[in-house]
């Protein structure tokens, strides 16, 4: 599945990695792409959307509609 969120509180790399090693800790084997001038993290893993959404959310990260 992939799925593409809006993180309106990306601002750096730095950002960028916290959140990708948030989901590796969940899902290791996603695939994680963040693009920080897009606000946006697309995430390809068998973990649900609910479960992903709750792993930015708990980095400290907004994610849009949630």
């Amino acid at each position: 599945m992939a799925l593409k969120l809006k993180v309106s509180n990306i601002t750096c790399e730095g950002y960028a990695e916290t959140i990708t090693e948030s989901i590796h800790v969940m899902e290791p084997e996603a695939k994680v792409d963040v693009d920080v001038n897009a606000k946006t993290v697309t995430v390809e893993s068998a973990a649900s959307e609910e479960s992903i959404k709750q792993v930015i959310v708990a980095a400290g990260y907004a994610v849009k509609g949630y």
